[in-house]
Parts: C-alpha cells; structure tokens; sequence
C-alpha cells in the first residue's frame, strides 16, 4: 500500500529533514519503511535505542535514517537542528511522531528553514479507493465500520474494528497522556471523550463540559487541546469574517476514529469532516496552499456544515444529509456572504443529482467524495 504523500516526502527528503506527524496507528512508521529498504530505524520508545540516540550512532552509510516517537526527548528540535547544521544531508533525516510536533512553540530551538512536515491522516474515500478495488459503496460500507485506520480497515471487521479501538484508545490515554504530559486524572479525560462522542456536529459549550464533569472551565479547555494535540480529536471553529455577529463562537469537535461515533448522521458529518481536512492539509504540506475548515451557525438556528477556505478565499459551502435531497435554507441566508463560493449538498441516499438556478448541487456523497481531489482544490 503506497499512501498519496510518499512520492510528496520522497522528493524532499534529499534536501530538508521531513517530519511526518498525525494519529497513532495511521500508518506513518509503515509509511517511513517503505520510503527505500536502505534505512536505519531508532525508536524513541524502545530503551536501546534511546541510548543509540543519546550517542547518534546510528550508520551513516545508510540513505534514510527514521527518528520515530522523537518528540518525548527532551529539546528533540535543538537535538535535530544540531545534527542537521553540523552534520546536513546525507544522509536523509525523517522523524515521525503521533502528537502535534510544535514546530514554533519557541523561537530558540525553531527548525524553520530546515523542514518539511506533512499530515498523514487514516484514508478516506478516495485513497481507499487506489488500494482496495471495489465499487465505492463497499470501500463507504468499511469505512463506516471499521474506520480509515489501515489495520482495521484492512481486516474489515466491526468485531475486530471495537477490540482495535479499546486498545488504541487505551494506549493514547495512558500511555501518551503520562509520557508526554504527565496527565494523572485519566478516568476524568476518558469521560469527556465520552461525552464529546455524544456532542459531533454539535457546538461545544466548555462551561457546560466542566459542569458534567465537575472541573472548572479551563482546565477543559487544557484537556481539549491535549486530546487534540494527541490526534484524538480536532476543532473546527466558526467562521466570522464578514457575517454579522449573530453567529455562534462555539466550536465543533470531530474525531479522527469517525467510527466510533455512535449516532449515525453524525457519523456520516464526521466521515465528511475528516475528508475535507485530510484534503487541506495535504493540500497545504504538498502545495503550500493556505486552508482551513468552518461551520456557519447562526442563534436563530440557520446553519451549513462546512465552510472551505483557500488561500483566504471562501471557496465551498457543504451541507451533510442521509437522505434529504431538498437544498437546506442555510444556502439561501449565507450565499450572498460568499457568492463565488460553490453550494454543495451531500446526501448518501440519493435517487438522482441535480443543480438549481442560484448554484446549489445535490450530489451523492459517496461519488463526491470519491473524486474529492478534484472537487477542493486551487485551479
């Protein structure tokens, strides 16, 4: 299985070091081993090679050398850069990591000019799709089970998917949560994974999460950023620019595993959600394209799921049905916001596309989101 981003890191790693960083078990190491068979390989995790690490001894007669887990040593960013303004390339440098790496948390030990990062994310329709031939309701029905995580996928068993995600979820929290964080208050965490299973394509209200859970607001906002920061889940913030101010400021929390949301149709939200920003930030790591992922929500209740920007440009508004194939009356209030901007409802049962005199599409989500590449991007 050769994953979208590898011919992207094979032509940068001769000239940058290459971090790739996104969810544990998404296939990243994999990935890394597959780049050539003329690699050296230290896991951060394992105790002999911390000390190869330690020593940098590792054989630079190799061509690649994968530094993975790198970002529970401590000062990883001053240790690299050292190695790379002393040492350069070859041979090639690649580190991995399943937390957010920081690049620019501090301006001291910053690897700016230095780097490439790219966001390996579970597959989604459209990278299934090279792997696994099949019609896309098959490759849909998998996903929707088994999540994009390879290893369930692949097995394409629910039973097999719910004893895979006990454990991955389980080695996150108190595994990860405890080396990179020292977090000790691991039952209170898992509750507000819990309770945020329960809340998808809904806002998210941090006072009324610290009331169900007995904490103050602050410390669930530290929690949420952590969750995030550990690829467990991620925010998508509603967009302001240039609406009045009759919109919500809470945001949305989807998760990376979208098959462990119960509900279904905010599962299929979820399904959309991850693909949208699987596509921007392989949009940003390969192109240098500048994106991001909204929702629009007003008090008084008129809504669209999705907003896309492009390089500060509104350039998609996306509603997320099951079976409504009547456009939604969110695209009439906010269209004249955005009136370049494309007007897309996506319905999973849908008996015929069609498209309407002010720009709206019905499309089928699953055809949609099968050729996504060439629906969201800069012309």
């Amino acid at each position: 299985m050769k994953r979208e981003l590898q011919k992207y890191i094979l032509q940068d790693l001769p000239q940058k070091i290459v971090l790739i960083t996104g969810p544990r078990q998404c296939g990243k190491t994999t990935l890394s081993k597959q780049l050539t068979s003329n690699y050296d390989y230290f896991n951060y995790d394992a105790g002999e090679d911390r000390l190869a690490l330690k020593e940098k001894s590792w054989d630079r007669s190799k061509q690649l050398i994968i530094f993975d887990e790198l970002q529970k040593m401590k000062d990883w960013k001053r240790w690299l850069k050292g190695i790379y303004d002393t040492e350069g390339i070859p041979p090639q440098l690649l580190v991995t990591g399943s937390a957010r790496l920081d690049i620019y948390r501090k301006a001291g030990d910053s690897l700016a000019g230095r780097h490439f990062q790219f966001h390996l994310h579970p597959l989604d329709m459209q990278e299934a799709s090279q792997y696994w031939q099949s019609n896309g309701h098959d490759i849909f029905d998998r996903l929707w089970h088994c999540s994009g995580f390879p290893e369930p996928f692949l097995k394409g068993s629910r039973s097999y998917y719910k004893r895979w995600q006990h454990s991955h979820l389980d080695i996150i929290l108190r595994q990860d949560l405890l080396d990179l964080y020292a977090i000790r208050d691991i039952q209170s965490i898992e509750m507000l994974v819990s309770l945020l299973k329960g809340r998808v394509g809904s806002t998210i209200s941090y006072a009324n999460l610290a009331r169900d859970l007995d904490r103050d607001a602050n410390t669930i906002k530290r929690w949420l950023s952590l969750l995030e920061a550990l690829y467990i889940i991620y925010r998508v913030k509603p967009y302001h620019k240039n609406i009045a101010r009759s919109l919500l400021k809470e945001p949305k929390y989807y998760f990376y595993d979208h098959a462990q949301v119960e509900d279904s149709g905010a599962r299929l939200e979820n399904i959309v959600a991850n693909a949208l920003l699987k596509r921007l930030d392989f949009l940003k790591d390969t192109q240098g394209t500048s994106g991001s992922l909204h929702f629009l929500r007003t008090k008084e209740g008129r809504e669209l799921d999705f907003l896309i920007c492009l390089d500060d440009k509104v350039t998609h508004l996306v509603e997320v049905k099951s079976t409504d194939s009547d456009p939604v009356s969110g695209f009439k209030h906010f269209s004249p916001y955005f009136p370049k901007a494309k007007k897309i409802q996506l319905v999973k049962e849908l008996a015929r596309e069609k498209t309407y005199p002010d720009g709206v599409e019905i499309r089928q989500l699953i055809s949609w989101l099968l050729k996504l590449n060439a629906h969201v991007g800069i012309s």
